[in-house]
């Protein structure tokens, strides 16, 4: 047995956030400072640009990392490289490829907790529940999720939604049940919620971070007519439609 304080609450540090398995400890200051970055500390503090920690804990389920996430292993977990054969491996380096995601990420499994490295960049933990079951992600943004959740490449439906788009030709798709972590580039207290139900969501620049796979995404022009686009000043918009969910960065 090991006892340990890294959910107890200090002056530095809190639990921010839960989900299933997995914690987000938050370091809400850092006092670990001299004289010469105190100051600079203190008002990345009063700002949010905190530090923040992801805890797994296990129960005999396993969760799969982003390769090199992991800082600490707190009791009985093993480690495998979640590579099923020759076959698995290539299809994984192929997707690594197109969406600057790594090629291998390990599978912890066992009891105990897994502690991923500290980084500045916002958590989101998310319910593959709330996405019909398939949600499909930014390029680096993956950080961790449970052994339940598939991952795979998707390509988006056209050329055109991809180049004029601005989100690339592929991107990663989570599919399945549990919770998935995210490394977002804004809190979630700025992103924008919208559940499309047999709708169209019509967004002026790539501003999604995430959308449900069930929606079709094509890029279109904001009016029908090439003049009235031309006029309006919008010219082409990135719409989504059908019925899912989108995460929205609007101040980006």
């Amino acid at each position: 047995m090991i006892n340990h304080n890294v959910f107890n609450s200090t002056t530095a540090r809190k639990v921010a956030n839960q989900l299933g398995c997995f914690s987000v400890v938050e370091y809400v200051k850092d006092i670990s400072v001299d004289p010469m970055t105190a100051q600079t500390a203190y008002f990345m503090a009063q700002m949010g640009v905190r530090k923040r920690q992801v805890v797994a804990t296990l129960n005999q389920q396993g969760v799969i990392l982003q390769a090199g996430a992991m800082q600490m292993i707190v009791g009985d977990v093993q480690m495998n490289t979640n590579v099923k054969g020759a076959g698995d491996f290539m299809k994984k380096w192929v997707g690594s490829k197109v969406t600057k995601e790594s090629a291998i990420k390990p599978l912890y499994f066992g009891t105990g907790q897994v502690i991923l490295e500290p980084t500045y960049k916002y958590i989101l933990l998310e319910d593959l529940a709330k996405w019909n079951g398939s949600i499909v992600i930014e390029d680096g943004m993956f950080l961790a999720c449970q052994d339940t959740v598939e991952m795979k490449v998707v390509g988006r439906n056209s050329f055109s939604s991809a180049v004029a788009g601005g989100e690339g030709l592929f991107n990663t798709c989570l599919t399945g049940s549990g919770i998935a972590v995210f490394e977002s580039r804004v809190p979630a207290e700025e992103l924008l919620v919208f559940d499309v139900i047999n709708d169209v969501l019509k967004i002026d620049g790539n501003m999604a971070i995430a959308w449900s796979n069930s929606l079709q995404f094509t890029v279109e022009r904001s009016s029908k007519s090439l003049i009235g686009s031309a006029a309006s000043g919008e010219g082409l918009v990135n719409v989504y439609r059908g019925t899912g969910r989108v995460l929205v960065a609007p101040v980006t």
